[in-house]
């Protein structure tokens, strides 16, 4: 009788564990710095597109940003998609990290750690482990679209004390892109991107965010794509990212607002 006991009490217990909601997932921020005219970028860019589509990281709500470098441009491809804003933000990584010089493809996980962009094994443990770090919760609202222009405003949802050298980012990505490769190193293959940011500027700082919401405005890129918005707060001087939060552009007269569940 004791023994029926037991079991049932152990049938309830799973049962009462099994109907708990899981853990909400913290969103780590996965940059990748990567050019079409690379040989060695297109299993990078196959690994974030996984990291985005499957979100394999129980813990973790991966969230991508595909930052095209320019240094490829001359040598056999020009990558439609490069940046020298993105060269220097990787650059500035380069520095902060002590590593010898710049390279494609790699990965910056979270701000925190950097490792080879095709290394899976590696990525998932990067991302596991800022997982386990401190979250900023981030909200965005009123996100409107008006004369090619999209407006918002983002609050901390808990404000931590957060230093005020902390910077506020906000890109802009096309979810997916697909491109077709005349010359370069990739010479007659068709590349797929995912995340791939189409501009990235500062928006505020951990002052602002204390204080009360950012207002932010962000001018659309020439083309009809689909957009994304990814905002981000980061320690001064590209240091670990502090919180993030990726949410659709708005095409049609979008919800008051949209946060992290």
């Amino acid at each position: 009788m004791l023994t029926r006991r037991i079991a049932a009490l152990l049938i309830l217990v799973l049962s009462l564990a099994h109907a708990q909601p899981p853990a909400p997932r913290k969103p780590v921020l996965v940059e990748l710095f990567t050019s079409e005219g690379c040989s060695s970028c297109p299993p990078a860019d196959a690994l974030v597109t996984q990291l985005d589509r499957d979100q394999p990281i129980r813990a973790a709500e991966v969230i991508v940003l595909s930052e095209h470098v320019d240094y490829w441009d001359t040598l056999g491809w020009h990558d439609r998609f490069s940046s020298p804003a993105a060269t220097a933000r990787q650059t500035k990584y380069a520095t902060r990290f002590g590593t010898a010089d710049v390279y494609t493809p790699q990965l910056i996980v979270a701000g925190r750690e950097q490792l080879l962009g095709s290394d899976a094994r590696a990525a998932a443990r990067a991302i596991v482990r800022a997982a386990q770090s401190p979250d900023l919760p981030l909200e965005v609202t009123g996100l409107t679209l008006h004369d090619h222009r999209i407006y918002g405003a983002v609050r901390s949802t808990a404000p931590p004390s957060l230093s005020p050298q902390a910077d506020l980012f906000l890109a802009l990505i096309t979810p997916t892109a697909t491109t077709p490769v005349r010359a370069g190193e990739n010479a007659g293959l068709t590349l797929h991107h995912t995340a791939v940011v189409r501009s990235l500027s500062r928006i505020g700082n951990g002052i602002d965010l204390r204080t009360g919401p950012v207002r932010f405005q962000a001018e659309l890129p020439n083309d009809t794509q689909p957009l994304r918005i990814v905002i981000f707060a980061q320690a001064h001087d590209l240091g670990p990212i502090l919180g993030a939060i990726s949410l659709p552009a708005p095409s049609t007269p979008p919800p008051t607002s949209a946060g992290i569940h």
